[in-house]
Order: structure tokens, then C-alpha cells, then sequence
């Protein structure tokens, strides 16, 4: 077992995860006593790479978004198949890495729990950015027609606004560093 491992999967609950499922090619005894070492909610031993498979379509029937972790040629179906496919970079094959969506290049499984954090934050960003520049050009545009501005005003008000939302997004370098 991974000396993070118990860390890594308080650190993934408490980022709101509601079940860790274990999807192994080692033996059922092995994978069960990982599992009660870790904390590991569900763990399933004795699998052909078909049988993830199977279990990550059962997992997406039950839950909205399925996440799996692997490094080997054998969980590529898997990584491709669930919503967010994550390869350990350094230990991982390269079928693994080049199939999954994102590397972990530290094989440290509670950067897991940082990576959901910053997209999770990346989204709420977006989400103000894109607002904040629609909610800009609609009073710029209410005012051109009602005669309050000119195209002047208009343009340096779009550039400004361009500029605060870049200035916003550059806030996520700072998490995206901490990554590293």
C-alpha cells in the first residue's frame, strides 16, 4: 500500500467524493486487506481488464461523474471509459498516460484531492469571468441605445473588462503551483 494512500482518500472525501471503489488484477485476499488498511469504501480483486470495465459502466449508472485512477496497459479501457481518466505519470505506462485525461507526475495520490480542488475553483472563475463580461457589454449596450455612451466608452469599457478578466483568471496560477 501506498504510504499516502490513507491521507489521499480522507483528503478525496472531504473534497466530496461519496464512494472509493478499488478495481484490481491482484487477488480478492490482497485487495481486501488494502482496502480495510486504507479505507477504501468497496474493493473489488481477481479483475480482467473487460471486468473494469463492467464495474466503471455499473459506477457511471449510479453515480453522475466516475473518476479512475491506473497505471497499467491494463486499466487504459477503464481510464478511457470514466468521466475523468487519471494515469500515474511516473510509474505509469505509456498506454496508461496517453489513454487517461490527466498524468499525475508525481505519483502521490493526494494531488488527486488538489487537482479536484483547482478544476473546481477553475469553474467558479470561468463562470464570474463569463458573467461579469456579459453583464458588462449588456449595460454598455443598454446605454448606447438609450444615448448614455458613445462607442468610445463602449470599446474602452469592453477592453477593461478584458483586462480585469484576465487579471482574474491569473489568480489560478497560484493554486496550479502548488501542483507541482
Amino acid at each position: 500500500m501506498r504510504p499516502e494512500a490513507a491521507n489521499a482518500l480522507t483528503l478525496l472525501h472531504d473534497a466530496g467524493l461519496e464512494k472509493v471503489v478499488m478495481l484490481s488484477g491482484d487477488n480478492q485476499r490482497t485487495v481486501d486487506a488494502i482496502a480495510r488498511q486504507a479505507g477504501i469504501d468497496e474493493a473489488y480483486g481477481d479483475l480482467m481488464p473487460e471486468q473494469k470495465i463492467e464495474h466503471i459502466k455499473r459506477l457511471m449508472a449510479e453515480h453522475q461523474y466516475v473518476g479512475m485512477i491506473g497505471d497499467g496497459v491494463n486499466d487504459a479501457p477503464a481510464l478511457a471509459l470514466a468521466s475523468v481518466g487519471i494515469a500515474m505519470g511516473a510509474i505509469g505506462s505509456d498506454t496508461a498516460i496517453e489513454t487517461a485525461d490527466m498524468a499525475l507526475m508525481q505519483d502521490d495520490l493526494t494531488r488527486v484531492a488538489e487537482a479536484i480542488g483547482l478544476g473546481r475553483r477553475t469553474l467558479r472563475i470561468i463562470q464570474f469571468n463569463v458573467a461579469f463580461a456579459l453583464v458588462v457589454k449588456a449595460i454598455f449596450l443598454i446605454l448606447a441605445f438609450t444615448g448614455h455612451t458613445s462607442l468610445w466608452l463602449a470599446i474602452l469599457a469592453d477592453t477593461g473588462a478584458t483586462l480585469l478578466v484576465i487579471m482574474n483568471a491569473l489568480r489560478l496560477l497560484g493554486g496550479a503551483k502548488n501542483l507541482k
